[in-house]
């Protein structure tokens, strides 16, 4: 099975050039699985800065307005993704403020 991939984008106005490296050492220290890499732009302009989620096989998710505050919510948010089938969840309150900060859920593809 394929590993979740989180990808950060490094461009935005006034990114926070920390928030890569605090990402990877809350993975690291959570024993949380997942590929992170970093990307110029991903048209998340209007609510940066921007992290995307994705799993072959699952929905992927953009969220908006990320910061270091939100690193324990991602956390939670990756322990469900990887414990769900298709990415989707019925319950989206233990993700705490990191639910309000979606900007968008794209379906895997029907195949």
């Amino acid at each position: 099975m394929s590993l979740p991939t989180l990808t950060l984008c490094r461009t935005c106005r006034d990114a926070d050039p920390a928030l890569f490296g605090q990402a990877a050492a809350a993975l690291e220290t959570a024993g949380v699985q997942a590929r992170l890499q970093q990307v110029d732009c991903m048209s998340g302009c209007k609510r940066p800065q921007t992290l995307a989620v994705r799993q072959s096989g699952k929905t992927a998710y953009l969220f908006g307005e990320v910061t270091a505050a939100d690193l324990p919510d991602i956390l939670t948010f990756l322990r469900m993704y990887q414990d769900s089938a298709d990415g989707n969840f019925a319950d989206a309150r233990p993700l705490g403020n990191l639910r309000f900060k979606a900007i968008a859920r794209i379906p895997a593809d029907i195949g």
